[in-house]
């Protein structure tokens, strides 16, 4: 069993590392995306908005839509994410959990998480570094080591 799991996630790409410390080399377990991501919005909904009419006078006016298509996308993708840290934490295959993404999708992340699974949260780095060099995270990861140590 690895000691660590490393998520490094951003709205289209998550990857998943397996370290033994905080000072190894992380080792790549898996890697999932999101085909939506990389669409276009006027692919991501299915035609205009609806119209309405006004209760006083006989304007109508287009109905707004309830979130961004590209936010609904992302926090369908961090769900799918947070179900494959669900089955792994099941299976066993970590005992805690660092995670890395840019602050807007860290939050949807954290949302998404059920509960036994936030709890092994050690770490989170507030960084998007899925497509950085695997040298970057580790430089990160290796401070974390550092700053439990002190």
């Amino acid at each position: 069993m690895s000691r660590f799991r490393v998520l490094v996630a951003d709205q289209a790409e998550a990857l998943f590392y397996d370290l033994t410390s905080l000072e190894a080399v992380p080792h790549e377990v898996l890697r999932i995306s999101d085909p939506a991501a990389h669409l276009h919005d006027r692919d991501l909904v299915s035609d205009r908005p609806g119209r309405a009419y006004e209760s006083v006078g006989g304007a109508r006016h287009a109905i707004e839509r309830e979130a961004d298509p590209r936010q609904r996308a992302a926090e369908r993708f961090a769900r799918r994410i947070a179900r494959r840290l669900d089955e792994t934490r099941r299976k066993g295959e970590f005992e805690r959990l660092i995670v890395v993404a840019g602050p807007p999708f860290l939050g949807m992340l954290r949302a998404a998480m059920s509960r036994p699974t936030r709890s092994l949260v050690a770490h989170e780095i507030r960084k998007d570094l899925v497509h950085g060099p695997v040298g970057v995270l580790r430089e990160h990861l290796v401070a974390l080591s550092h700053e439990e140590a002190a």
